[in-house]
């Protein structure tokens, strides 16, 4: 998928993408009412009837500026050891080869940046070399949100499905010196910005865009699926802080309908790219 956002070209590359969840495991407040109210937007691409479970798209984003090739979110990674997340466990993938596809070989990166550092956003910052982890894009800075940074160097990093992350996928960069901690609401330059989006993550963020006068958001896990456009209050099972979660969703929803902005999520299928439009006090979705 390729899209234009002003003097912007956004290419998406995907690592894996196929069936999931069932719904009820994804959103604890499931209402299989609004499946059926939004299904022909969820099935085929969205949703497998024959399943029962949605379908969720793990990828990448790359971003060409006039000045700087960038990767926003960079999947699960090949070789991590996630014995508590069998589906990024031991993986073998192609996702190189899909980058090389798109005309981006590792060393012309210039910005790698994490909407957060869960185990499927940041894998491919390393990757395996005689034993070690080491940087892939070796030219890179790679932009870490402080509390994010903050949070999973700590005893959260140790334990659970996100075990090993910090020490696999983020601390190769701190010892490199490629890292930048990035405060708050921070410039990154060619029109880009951090903008903190806590929840889902003490430290997640959406990563904003404007090029000439032109938007877009890449919002991470705001959102996992179309229907919490129309259902912000339904967090993931996923989110830590259930009232914060909500607020950046409806945030999202209300600066990408007041904008413009096109939305580049994280997990979404079919494009994965959509826009917002104001119905009332609700949204509407539409997939570009």
């Amino acid at each position: 998928m390729h899209h234009s956002i002003g003097e912007a070209s956004i290419t998406q590359v995907i690592e894996q993408r196929g069936t999931s969840f069932a719904p009820g495991i994804l959103f604890p407040d499931w209402d299989p009412a609004i499946l059926q109210q939004y299904r022909a937007l969820m099935v085929p691409a969205c949703f497998n009837e024959q399943e029962g479970r949605l379908i969720s798209s793990i990828h990448a984003w790359v971003l060409r500026t006039r000045h700087h090739t960038i990767l926003i979110d960079s999947c699960a990674g090949n070789h991590k050891n996630r014995p508590g997340a069998p589906r990024f466990h031991q993986l073998d993938l192609p996702f190189l080869k899909g980058l090389a596809a798109a005309g981006v070989s590792p060393e012309s990166v210039d910005y790698v940046m994490c909407t957060h550092l869960h185990v499927d956003h940041c894998g491919w910052n390393t990757r395996l070399v005689d034993g070690r982890w080491v940087p892939t894009f070796p030219n890179a800075k790679y932009l870490f949100p402080r509390a994010e940074y903050e949070h999973w160097r700590g005893p959260a990093g140790k334990q659970g499905v996100n075990a090993g992350v910090y020490e696999d996928s983020v601390l190769p960069m701190v010892a490199s010196g490629q890292a930048e901690i990035v405060d708050g609401e921070g410039a990154v330059g060619d029109g880009l910005m951090f903008h903190p989006t806590p929840g889902h993550t003490v430290g997640h963020v959406a990563i904003k865009l404007l090029s000439g006068a032109d938007q877009a958001v890449f919002s991470g896990d705001i959102m996992h699926q179309p229907l919490q456009v129309f259902r912000p209050d339904w967090n993931s099972a996923f989110c830590e802080d259930p009232a914060n979660a909500r607020a950046s969703r409806r945030w999202l929803l209300e600066h990408a309908a007041d904008t413009g902005s096109t939305v580049f999520t994280a997990h979404f299928a079919s494009s994965s790219a959509g826009r917002v439009t104001r119905r009332g006090d609700r949204f509407d979705w539409s997939f570009v």
